[in-house]
Formats: C-alpha cells, sequence, structure tokens
C-alpha cells in the first residue's frame, strides 16, 4: 500500500558531533612550552628593567635568558619587546622586580617538574636575584 521510502529523510538524527583535536603534545612537550613561555615573560620584564635601572647583571641574565629559550625552542630567537624609555618612578622599578621575581618562581616550578637542570638553575639565580632586589631573606 505504501511505497518504500528511497531517499533519506530529513528528520533523522544527525551524525554524533566530534570535535577536531590537534595533533596531541606529550606532557614532557607541554611542559617544554611552558617553561619557554615564563622564560621569555622573564626576559620581557628584565629587558624592562634593564632600561630603567641598568646593570651589567641584568645585562647577562638577559642573555642567559635569550640563549636558553633560543636552545629550547630549537635555535629560534625569543621576540623580545621594545622596552619603554620614558622615566618610571622606583614604585615600577619594584613592581616590575615583583613581576620577574613571580615569573621565576614559576619558571622554577615547572623546570623541576620536567627535570630540566639547566632551566631550573637559571630560574632559581633569577629568583634570588629579583629577591635580593626586593630585600626579601632567604
Amino acid at each position: 500500500m505504501y511505497e518504500p521510502i528511497r531517499t533519506k529523510s530529513v528528520h533523522t538524527m544527525a551524525e554524533p558531533c566530534r570535535k577536531i583535536h590537534g595533533p596531541r603534545r606529550s606532557r614532557e612537550e607541554e611542559l617544554d612550552n611552558r617553561l619557554a613561555g615564563h622564560l621569555t615573560a622573564l626576559l620581557t620584564v628584565t629587558d624592562e628593567l634593564r632600561v630603567l635601572a641598568p646593570s651589567a647583571a641584568l645585562d647577562e641574565a638577559a642573555q642567559r635568558l635569550a640563549e636558553r629559550v633560543a636552545r629550547m625552542r630549537g635555535g629560534r630567537a625569543p621576540l623580545r619587546a621594545t622596552p619603554t624609555t620614558d622615566e618610571a618612578p622606583p614604585a615600577r622599578v619594584t613592581a616590575l622586580h615583583q613581576r620577574a621575581h613571580t615569573l621565576a618562581g614559576q619558571a622554577l616550578v615547572v623546570a623541576t617538574s620536567c627535570g630540566d637542570t639547566a632551566g631550573a638553575s637559571l630560574a632559581a639565580e633569577r629568583l634570588q636575584a629579583h629577591a635580593a632586589a626586593l630585600g626579601i631573606a632567604d
């Protein structure tokens, strides 16, 4: 009596939505990326401090940070922001040291998690230097 349906019905359920994920990274790769990000942020703050409170120690630290990030990223030099050149009140320099201290601490935690001894020693050195600049006791 009825003729069979020969075409697909518009009322059928759609196929389940599949999320498209990019290639998965291992935990180690994720930690390496995170460490490179923290060190790059620390380099940016260090560059800003170099302009506002020039010192040979900050110049050396910036150089070492840039070399470490480049090694982690396969030889690519990190992007570096142009620091401001205007005069800054002492509160701005203190705030930058606090930010650098925080970033160095985060980098130390990630470097320790992934077993990167070179990154951990660099981060610990910067952590101590910024703690000293802030007058934080050991």
